[in-house]
């Protein structure tokens, strides 16, 4: 967990017992997980955000891409010459 051996985390527990006293480290401890819990749920948006704005990007360039392949298509049907009524009567 975080690189964090299990030494380091109880004397950062006693430092935090000393620093804080016994009676507010339980709401010390409550705020900390509902603030990192809050901050979890704020980057799991964001990263949801970004997946989708990144799909619809993606959507979008396949459907430019293949309009503009149509269309493609298209001008060139529309270049090909008509025949005439002259040449269609020989």
């Amino acid at each position: 967990m975080f690189g964090i051996g299990m030494q380091e985390i109880i004397i950062i527990a006693i430092i935090a017992l000393l620093v804080v006293g016994p009676k507010k480290l339980p709401d010390l401890a409550k705020t900390l997980g509902k603030t990192f819990g809050e901050l979890r749920k704020a980057a799991d948006g964001i990263t949801d955000e970004l997946k989708q704005t990144l799909q619809n990007d993606e959507k979008q360039k396949d459907n430019d891409l293949r309009d503009s392949l149509l269309l493609k298509k298209t001008d060139a049907e529309e270049t090909k010459p008509v025949p005439s009524n002259k040449e269609a009567d020989k």
